[in-house]
């Protein structure tokens, strides 16, 4: 939706400000809506931000356990007792690379999954794009995965000095936002979809966590695409995660790029995600405060 400000003089030729809401008709409408809004989306921002660490013991030091427990679970699991080949790659960090990317998408996805229910107290009361939300919910998982990169980085470089054959490419430094863009694109469409669909279907948010644990499985986190037999790889092709985690690691890494034939069909996924759930949101809008 879109609001514009008119300033009719009246009769006695005093001017009279109103303000006009109405539909923006198209998906470049709502995202222009949004960018005149940014200093919103930052405010939005240092409220989740703050809401987060308030009254907590751990504080920032959780993201650096969650991902380092997690990499030494899939160590023992997939590289011990599977013994999935890890493409030359240290365990420790192929399988934390792999998590803390992960992290950042289903974190975009969850955390937007109930963003009409969350917020409709300040939806019911004062107008602004509705997409201002979920880009400050992209925002705020941002800075988990920057504090968890730069313990990647850190055990990585430790590796490398260790000389454990560890090769360090600079082009992440260039990738890297690149990679992260396109991670929130994916995860803000398809958050986007999932939370106009819990509007009227309310125990899908209990779903959206077991469906994200599943499509993980379904993504090269723990373990590397080229182990993935060639009959099943067209699954990939419509995975758009696949992209994200490969590339990061053969970014930082230097491992086995991905065929491009799968790279184009990623980006089609996403843009074709990103394209639904905006629609899907923007119809969920109108209405939203009378179902929830």
């Amino acid at each position: 939706m879109t609001g514009h400000v008119t300033k009719p003089l009246g009769e006695s030729g005093t001017e009279h400000w109103d303000i006009i809401i109405k539909p923006s008709g198209n998906v470049s409408g709502r995202l222009t809506a949004a960018w005149k809004y940014r200093e919103l989306v930052w405010m939005f921002f240092k409220r989740d931000f703050t809401t987060f660490y308030k009254q907590t013991v751990l504080g920032p030091v959780w993201y650096l356990i969650q991902p380092t427990l997690t990499a030494i679970t899939y160590y023992v699991v997939f590289g011990k007792i599977a013994n999935l080949s890890t493409d030359g790659i240290s365990p420790l960090v192929f399988y934390m690379s792999g998590t803390i990317i992960w992290n950042y998408f289903s974190a975009c996805l969850t955390n937007n999954a109930e963003t009409f229910s969350k917020n409709s107290s300040l939806f019911g009361k004062v107008y602004f794009p509705r997409l201002v939300v979920p880009l400050a919910v992209a925002m705020s998982s941002l800075v988990a995965f920057v504090i968890q990169l730069m313990l990647l980085l850190l055990i990585t470089f430790a590796l490398w000095l260790s000389q454990d054959g560890m090769v360090i490419s600079l082009r992440f430094v260039l990738a890297t936002p690149l990679i992260l863009a396109y991670v929130a694109t994916l995860g803000v469409g398809a958050g986007l979809a999932v939370s106009a669909l819990t509007v009227r279907y309310r125990d899908l948010v209990y779903a959206v966590g077991f469906m994200a644990q599943l499509w993980m499985y379904a993504t090269p986190v723990v373990y590397s695409f080229s182990q993935v037999p060639e009959r099943y790889q067209w699954i990939y092709h419509l995975n758009p995660m696949t992209t994200s985690v490969q590339l990061f690691r053969w970014a930082l890494f230097n491992s086995s790029p991905l065929p491009l034939s799968v790279c184009l069909a990623n980006v089609a996924v996403t843009l074709i995600v990103l394209i639904g759930g905006l629609m899907l949101f923007a119809r969920a809008e109108a209405t939203a405060m009378d179902t929830v």
